[in-house]
């Protein structure tokens, strides 16, 4: 089988579409689906089925995904093994990272690799961790969060590695009745208003976990995934909110504990599995880590 074709696939599988290959690969959608009949003529056996309107793969065109990403890392393993000849980790790494995520551990990577021969490409991607596996189409290093609670997303074409634990807080204005305070059980927040981020991101996940141990569902004026616009809002007044102890920045806001319960997010790296044996990407992943190591021991 063609190691080209066999790399067209798994643009299938990460992509889900034809047409979608074709554009992240520069190929016509025609050309893609002849690609991916000569890869079935190959492996004698098929590869996709129809789905309504589209096609999706069959049990052995996933099976054949996994072994497609075996194949990929052996030649990645290949290159990366001549760069280690020539001397040093050289190359760029794209990386997407959730953006209060980027700012807090960003100014630190970066100049970790500054004479390093390596170049990081960093994007910012506000999507929940269920999306990693999508985004490592297109990205060699996902920076991803989720609630401490929740299950991770490793799995056969998904290798993590959790770097940090972020406790989360609650955050009130100054004027606020519980603002003399350092921490807060979630029995004294069940009446409150939130100001809360969309579904399936960690800090929701929190405030979930709130509702179950107090019985009242929590009355949320606003979601909003940008922490910036949150804090303004609870400086104002307009509700309080649960933010990543790391995140907070308005001078204004107090900041209190959760007691009797545990409420955090882990930051997780992922990447394809056998990324890491790639020495410009297992030089980056190096420097989150002791970026991450810095900050919780601060």
């Amino acid at each position: 089988m063609a190691v080209e074709r066999l790399r067209v696939l798994r643009e299938f599988a990460d992509r889900g579409t034809i047409a979608a290959v074709a554009e992240a690969l520069s190929m016509t959608p025609s050309a893609v689906s002849q690609q991916l009949k000569v890869l079935a003529k190959e492996a004698g056996v098929a590869l996709l089925e129809p789905d309504g309107r589209r096609v999706r793969l069959t049990d052995a065109g996933q099976a054949l995904v996994v072994r497609a990403d075996e194949v990929l890392a052996a030649m990645d393993r290949a290159v990366a093994e001549m760069a280690h000849y020539r001397g040093s980790a050289r190359g760029r790494v794209r990386v997407a990272m959730f953006p209060s995520g980027a700012a807090l551990l960003l100014p630190r990577v970066l100049p970790a690799l500054a004479d390093s021969g390596v170049e990081v490409v960093a994007r910012d991607e506000d999507l929940p961790p269920s999306e990693v596996p999508r985004l490592l189409a297109d990205y060699d290093i996902v920076l991803t969060h989720r609630d401490e609670r929740s299950p991770g997303i490793a799995g056969p074409r998904v290798s993590t590695t959790v770097i940090m634990r972020e406790p989360t807080d609650v955050v009130v204005a100054p004027t606020h009745p519980l603002a003399t305070r350092t921490e807060v059980t979630p029995a004294e927040l069940a009446e409150e208003t939130w100001l809360s981020v969309r579904g399936g991101f960690p800090v929701d996940d929190v405030l979930r976990s709130i509702a179950t141990m107090t019985g009242v569902q929590p009355r949320i004026a606003q979601r909003l995934n940008d922490f910036r616009v949150i804090e303004t809002l609870v400086a104002a007044n307009y509700g309080v909110a649960l933010m990543p102890r790391w995140a907070v920045a308005h001078p204004n806001l107090a900041v209190l504990r959760l007691s009797g319960v545990r409420a955090a997010r882990l930051y997780e790296l992922a990447t394809r599995p056998h990324a890491a044996t790639r020495p410009a990407i297992a030089t980056v992943l190096q420097a989150f880590r002791a970026a991450a190591t810095e900050i919780a021991a601060e």
